[in-house]
């Protein structure tokens, strides 16, 4: 019997030959580009970190950032290594038609659902709790963070500022965020330093959601409430007002979650120029993700941040 991070395995190998088959159709070019996405592994101890659900990646120092091997003898022995990375980046996007990017993908922090689930257990939360509003003293539909979450997303906030004065780590010039109330909190507050410099903006993506039904805490609220509430916020186009993706009595597949996050890298790669791009999203968001690019199945605690080189290849 296939072990769980075999199972996201398979299910990313199906959803590859799946798009490559009927192709994704470019907004901009008007024919199917057919771009197939891999991590690239032997920059971040993350790669290698341990699957399935026994670990937990947390927010480690510098990021995991491994230290590279100089290919110049001229090269500058006062840089730093993400400087010595950005370089390597830069210089990677520079030689050849492959695209890479690397994305900080974040948990979002500790949500009111959360807590219920592990105050009932996985099995009890998904026969019965995860289907209703909420209980006597939490709600969880399209669940907001708890106190601990907003601490946890203030600490993202002070790893970057001082990641980036110490260490000379580039910070993103594109969020991407769910539509989720969860994961607009942990945006703000993660990047509510950065978030003020010029030029830098917050795109909220449908793409980017919890896999979708039954759960309520995986029901988002309208458009109108999220222009209220983030106001600075990009909504992309054609967003709709209320939620209509979400259905009570339908779960979505595991390979259209994997599907739906291979359209969002689409049009990642194709639409947006910065290559160091930040992602806040959820668990399972993650582990789609991370089927979609061949990833190992590593799941990431609530409230961490872990940095993910990916590859864009036309075939």
């Amino acid at each position: 019997m296939l072990g769980l991070p075999n199972i996201w395995r398979v299910i990313g190998v199906i959803v590859l030959a799946i798009a490559l088959w009927t192709g994704y159709q470019s907004p901009r070019m008007g024919y199917p580009a057919r771009l197939q996405f891999s991590a690239v592994s032997g920059f971040f101890q993350h790669d290698e970190e341990p699957e399935g659900p026994q670990f937990r990646a947390t927010t480690t120092s510098n990021l995991g950032l491994l230290a590279l091997k100089s290919h110049s003898r001229d090269e500058d022995v006062q840089k730093t290594e993400w400087e010595k990375f950005h370089d390597r980046l830069r210089q990677l996007n520079h030689d050849g038609v492959t695209k890479y990017k690397l994305f900080y993908v974040i948990r979002h922090g500790e949500g009111h659902h959360n807590v219920k689930e592990a105050q009932v257990g996985r099995s009890e939360w998904e026969r019965h709790w995860a289907r209703l509003d909420g209980d006597n003293t939490s709600i969880w539909l399209d669940a907001h963070l708890t106190d601990k979450g907003k601490q946890q997303a203030l600490a993202i906030s002070k790893f970057l500022d001082n990641s980036a004065a110490q260490t000379g780590m580039i910070l993103p010039r594109t969020h991407y965020t769910s539509p989720l109330a969860r994961c607009l909190e942990t945006t703000r507050l993660a990047f509510s330093a950065a978030g003020a410099a010029e030029g830098v903006k917050v795109i909220v993506k449908e793409n980017l959601r919890e896999r979708l039904g039954v759960h309520t805490c995986d029901k988002r609220r309208s458009r109108t409430w999220i222009q209220e509430n983030y106001a600075s916020y990009e909504i992309e186009h054609g967003f709709t007002e209320h939620d209509e993706l979400w259905k009570s009595d339908v779960r979505e597949s595991l390979e259209d979650h994997v599907l739906r996050i291979n359209r969002f890298l689409h049009d990642v790669f194709e639409n947006d120029e910065e290559v160091v791009i930040s992602l806040t999203i959820h668990s399972g968001a993650i582990r789609a993700l991370y089927a979609a690019i061949d990833h190992r199945d590593v799941w990431v605690s609530p409230g961490a941040m872990v940095p993910v080189l990916i590859q864009a290849e036309t075939v």
